[in-house]
């Protein structure tokens, strides 16, 4: 099977690959206010059915729609594979952002990116250089800092976080499923058009266990919340998988680490501006110290060996 080799324009998968994490760092801020007045089934099956229709009204002005026939030559395992895997993400992450906080929520799945970083070294047989390795060895020493309160909340109250705990780590691993599957889908069709499959299958997924007559109900704050979370999908998972068409899947997965950095900032933010939609997340000086590891390590594993230039 012939793997799907990356463009060479690391430049443009980096800024991609910083939009994503910008836009993954607010989404459960805005997920757990939304939550609070609508199902998770609804809330998942509006966000793919409005980034399905973003898209296709974006591709068709662009006269970008993929070709019948371009869509028929795609391996359907494969396709379903990402559809199903992101799916049950979605809906894992959510039921456990139910139970557990924003940040707790952050902390654990970032093994999505590390297993996604491990994927890409397996199945893509992309390499580490000592130097990465390095980063790597630095930003599990960062995480370790940062969320140190957060993980002992995990020890000494079990009954509070250990069920959505467990929800978000397999939410992480079916992420990562999902994340191998959309690279290698690129040696087929551009990442639009398989985004657009994607959230097509999705929101057929969904359909069956949303209300949509709730959406009528909610009231302009939460109407607004939910609507922030769909264009996010769009726009995030966009700009993810174009990122994946530029850059190695390891690079990409070292940046997406930084998504806690900007969760914990935006809490901070929304916590001191609307008090009351959002408890505030306190952050010692250790915590400051893993943080700063965080970008550290991330930054040397994403640029730790010069990328080759594409001259094409």
């Amino acid at each position: 099977m012939q793997l799907h080799q990356t463009s060479g324009r690391w430049r443009l998968g980096l800024a991609l690959s910083l939009i994503t994490v910008f836009l993954w760092g607010i989404l459960p801020i805005a997920l757990t206010v939304t939550l609070q007045a609508l199902d998770v089934y609804t809330v998942t099956w509006f966000r793919f059915l409005l980034s399905f229709t973003v898209l296709v009204i974006y591709l068709a002005a662009r006269q970008q729609l993929p070709a019948p026939q371009k869509l028929r030559s795609m391996p359907l395992g494969l396709l379903a594979i990402a559809i199903i895997f992101l799916a049950i993400n979605y809906l894992l992450f959510q039921q456990g952002l139910i139970q557990t906080s924003p940040a707790n929520a952050q902390v654990l799945v970032q093994l999505a990116p590390v297993l996604l970083g491990l994927g890409g070294l397996v199945v893509f047989k992309e390499r580490y250089t000592l130097r990465q390795w390095a980063g790597v060895a630095v930003l599990t020493s960062g995480f370790s800092l940062f969320f140190h309160e957060k993980l002992r909340n995990l020890i000494t109250n079990p009954t509070q976080y250990l069920a959505g705990s467990g929800l978000i780590v397999i939410a992480a691993a079916t992420w990562a499923v999902y994340a191998l599957a959309q690279k290698q889908l690129l040696h087929k069709l551009p990442s639009a058009s398989i985004m657009l499959m994607i959230y097509a299958g999705c929101t057929l997924v969904f359909s069956p266990f949303a209300a949509p007559k709730q959406i009528l109900t909610l009231s302009h704050l939460h109407l607004g919340m939910l609507l922030f979370c769909a264009l996010n999908t769009a726009l995030a998972y966009g700009a993810f998988a174009e990122s994946l068409e530029h850059w190695e899947a390891s690079r990409v997965s070292a940046m997406l680490a930084l998504t806690p950095v900007v969760t914990l900032m935006s809490i901070w933010v929304v916590s001191f501006l609307a008090p009351n939609l959002i408890p505030p997340e306190r952050l010692t000086i250790l915590g400051l110290m893993g943080a700063i590891l965080v970008v550290c390590g991330s930054i040397t594993i994403a640029l730790g060996k010069r990328p080759k230039v594409n001259l094409a």
